[in-house]
């Protein structure tokens, strides 16, 4: 994610990578919690031990103390509840910004296709351009030399009247 935010403009990068930042250091506060907790829980079966032992009688523990008791390990759960579920919960964050990046990166690059697209299409249509000027000049061109043609063609038929019309009155 870090390569990914540092390849991208300088007014998208810095957002991204102070929002990193704060994901990452709530990443290694969550780890250090979780940490605690664990070794806590591991050290629960010791500390029963303990106090079972250091007990003659479990009669003498006061119902007070037992619900004390009770109710740590209760909010001792509860604390690794939330830790798993923070940490599911940036995990779900941390695919949902990559599956975001991804798209960008796709749409940067239609984009970018799109715009090499659009000066391929330009120099098309320059020479659609030029083509049509091409035609349009050669349709002149035929048209005057019908115009030509025509004219020799009647100076011809005139000059054959003209020779049999001399050739026939003599």
């Amino acid at each position: 994610m870090d390569l990914e935010a540092r390849s991208l403009q300088p007014n998208v990068k810095a957002v991204l990578l102070a929002k990193l930042r704060e994901y990452k250091s709530d990443l290694n506060n969550l780890k250090s919690e979780h940490k605690r907790l664990a070794s806590a829980n591991s050290n629960q079966a010791a500390r029963d031990d303990l106090l079972e032992s250091g007990m003659a009688d479990a009669m003498s523990v006061s119902a007070n103390q037992r619900g004390r008791l009770m109710m740590s390990t209760e909010r001792l759960n509860e604390s690794s509840d939330t830790i798993k579920e923070s940490r599911r919960t940036m995990l779900e964050t941390e695919e949902l910004g990559v599956s975001i990046l991804q798209d960008l990166h796709q749409q940067r690059q239609s984009l970018l296709h799109a715009n090499d697209t659009k000066e391929q299409l330009h120099g098309v249509d320059d020479n659609i351009s030029k083509s049509k000027k091409i035609l349009t000049n050669m349709s002149r061109r035929m048209s005057r030399n019908k115009w030509i043609i025509s004219s020799i063609i009647v100076v011809l038929v005139v000059a054959i009247a003209l020779i049999l019309y001399f050739k026939l009155s003599k």
